[in-house]
């Protein structure tokens, strides 16, 4: 069988071990980084170790920062009483985006898994509790992801908060905009139905 050089293979063997990508994309991607010009390949080889070497996670929210504590957790016009629980830094890009959120938040690094071996004791469901036990969240929105691992981590979060007299609410799942009813699956539509609102 035909292979590609010693050090191609190896390229293409670190591009497949990244999110999302498999052999096939790790192929193509490797192809291209050959074809480019080698300023191209050092700009993207630059970027990759200034984001390693300059950015961190924030000290209070977890979110990812070139500073101390990220922008959010600086800014003095967020709502502190509302609390958004997400799983990794990229949810909060996502909420942000929507424009609909003004409180502060808390990554909390992934979500229970026991098959992946990811417990409670890896995420950093410890230091949510000592920023809710400061007492100035008044409520807690758990936006882990809907599928069984953010359900999971959703319901350990809930019955551990309860106690201390916290609301906590769910952000909703079901229907996205503009789609169409004979389109959506069986769990999608039954929970849009489940959580319907009054017009």
């Amino acid at each position: 069988m035909t292979r590609y050089t010693e050090s191609v293979e190896n390229l293409i063997e670190n591009l497949c071990g990244l999110p999302g990508i498999g052999p096939k994309s790790a192929q193509r991607i490797a192809l291209h980084l050959l074809s480019v010009p080698s300023e191209e390949t050092d700009r993207l080889a630059a970027a990759i170790v200034s984001a390693k070497e300059n950015v961190r996670y924030c000290s209070v929210c977890f979110n990812i920062t070139e500073q101390d504590t990220c922008d959010i957790c600086e800014d003095t016009r967020r709502d502190r009483t509302v609390l958004c629980v997400v799983e990794e830094p990229r949810d909060v890009i996502a909420i942000e985006r929507s424009g609909s959120y003004r409180g502060i938040y808390h990554v909390l690094g992934g979500a229970i898994s026991p098959i992946d071996g990811v417990g409670p004791e890896e995420l950093r469901f410890a230091e949510l509790m000592g920023r809710l036990r400061q007492g100035q969240v008044g409520e807690l929105v758990i936006a882990t992801n809907p599928n069984a691992e953010g359900e999971a981590t959703a319901m350990y979060l809930s019955r551990m908060v309860r106690p201390l007299g916290i609301t906590v609410t769910r952000i909703a799942s079901g229907l996205p905009v503009g789609g169409d009813l004979e389109y959506a699956d069986e769990v999608t539509l039954g929970r849009a139905l489940e959580h319907r609102t009054p017009l």
